[in-house]
């Protein structure tokens, strides 16, 4: 799937952009509870130091402390904490000698033993913590965003309230085994996702030409899930036909395939295997009228489609999938489209597609060009403009399904396969830090190179303990 933010020829698709910004503009973030003032327990060994309302890093940038996408230790984000009279230094894992600090009204790095080196550190639940100037009220904070803007990069010291909160994430997260196959929950299980699955050469749907040179699979959606791929990123455009999958515009479409033809696969897949479970996500280009027609062709779909708004998910946090297994849900579909770009007409969810944006967090799409090195930097996809979607969003019974993008701009075979083979090491030192949770949807081209169902086997062996 590739979404408006990955286009880098078309412009007219800076104006969705923008609408999606002001739809998510809309998310208010919770206040978090006041700081406890008790001291708290600090995780030792390497930890981030990590923003509660935006999930960027603070980093010593060339002596100054800047708030960084996470990046591993890339770019010098990762600190030790140590107890100290008064408090807690925070040390640069790559200078002992040099300590997230202050010099005045901003943070700063300083050396370490002095003053203005330590932190008083209290918790401030859920999971975050306070780095309070010792004796006084001030803390450790953002600066205010401007409207429709992102919080300055530069933190500074001020009052304590919701711009205040950080989480102090280990580096790596720890781990716990997977609960038995009978009481894992949806949220606990991740699943190998083709990353626009239909562009594949053997079902059609190409567009424009350049696609064709570079296709992002090469094999068909029965294939994909005879081989275990169990999520489809697949981009619809709007026809006399209906829904149609392509890419960018449907006018080159050579051999084109309707949305409901691959649906229909999954769903007679699905049918043939009692238990399994499949997420389409659509980059969505159609109304909602069109849509619900589209899938209405669908020969037994309402039997298989899930639906987490009627289940008590939000309320009550994933199922087991053995009781989805139990109950024939196997199925779940989602849309790029905003609840705010339907309102006042028919809404997807009516017709059980989930509004993305309700349901999951993702990060930033592209590691880069189809040559070269690659930025294995994690963040949100939804932040900037007005939009914060951080990808460690919590919610007190719900946890958002974390889906993560692991391609380029353009699929190139011997790139894929190297970027394919490194996967569980961003996932594990880059990825799960970034978001504290490990990923449900790991989205790769060409599944077939570098094993990336390996990877998706080993993350399906524990959980993680943010």
């Amino acid at each position: 799937m590739t979404y408006p933010r990955r286009d880098r020829l078309r412009s007219p698709h800076l104006a969705r952009a923008c609408a999606v910004a002001a739809a998510l503009a809309a998310i208010t973030v919770p206040a978090l509870p006041q700081a406890s003032g008790a001291t708290a327990a600090v995780p030792g060994g390497p930890l981030y130091v990590q923003s509660a309302v935006n999930g960027l890093n603070a980093s010593d940038s060339g002596g100054s402390v800047a708030l960084h996408r996470p990046k591993g230790n890339e770019d010098h984000q990762q600190w030790t904490a140590v107890a100290v009279p008064g408090g807690h230094e925070l040390r640069s894992t790559d200078d002992a000698t040099h300590c997230l600090g202050r010099s005045g009204a901003q943070a700063a790095i300083v050396a370490c033993g002095g003053p203005s080196a330590v932190w008083q550190v209290t918790a401030a639940d859920p999971g975050t913590y306070a780095l309070g100037v010792p004796g006084t009220a001030d803390r450790l904070a953002l600066g205010a965003a401007p409207a429709g803007g992102v919080h300055p990069e530069l933190p500074q010291i001020g009052a304590d309230g919701p711009l205040a909160r950080w989480y102090l994430t280990a580096a790596p997260l720890p781990r716990a085994a997977m609960p038995p196959a009978d009481r894992r929950t949806l949220d606990q299980v991740t699943f190998l996702t083709a990353h626009n699955a239909y562009a594949n050469g053997v079902d059609g749907g190409f567009a424009p030409p350049f696609v064709n040179f570079f296709p992002n699979q090469s094999r068909g959606i029965v294939q994909q899930l005879d081989d275990g791929v169990r999520g489809f990123m697949m981009d619809i455009h709007q026809t006399p036909d209906g829904a149609i999958l392509c890419h960018d515009s449907c006018t080159l479409v050579s051999r084109p395939v309707a949305l409901w033809v691959d649906v229909q696969r999954m769903v007679d897949f699905l049918k043939a295997h009692p238990g399994q479970f499949a997420t389409v996500f659509l980059e969505d280009y159609v109304s909602a009228d069109v849509l619900r027609s589209e899938l209405a062709r669908v020969n037994g779909l309402q039997d298989v489609l899930y639906r987490p708004d009627q289940d008590g998910v939000r309320e009550h946090g994933w199922p087991r999938t053995a009781d989805l297994a139990a109950r024939g849900k196997q199925l779940m579909i989602f849309t790029d489209r905003t609840r705010a770009a339907d309102s006042g007409g028919l809404t997807r969810d009516s017709f059980g597609v989930m509004y993305q944006q309700e349901w999951t967090v993702e990060n930033y799409w592209s590691m880069g060009s189809g040559l070269g090195g690659s930025d294995w930097s994690c963040y949100s996809r939804w932040y900037g403009a007005g939009a914060n979607v951080p990808l460690t969003r919590e919610e007190t019974a719900f946890h958002p399904l974390y889906v993560m993008n692991h391609f380029r701009d353009a699929t190139i075979a011997g790139t894929a396969t190297t970027d394919n083979s490194k996967l569980l090491n961003r996932i594990q030192n880059f990825c799960e830090p970034a978001a504290r949770k490990k990923p449900n949807y790991v989205a790769v081209d060409r599944y077939d190179l570098g094993s990336p169902q390996s990877a998706v086997d080993q993350l399906n062996g524990y959980t993680v303990v943010p």
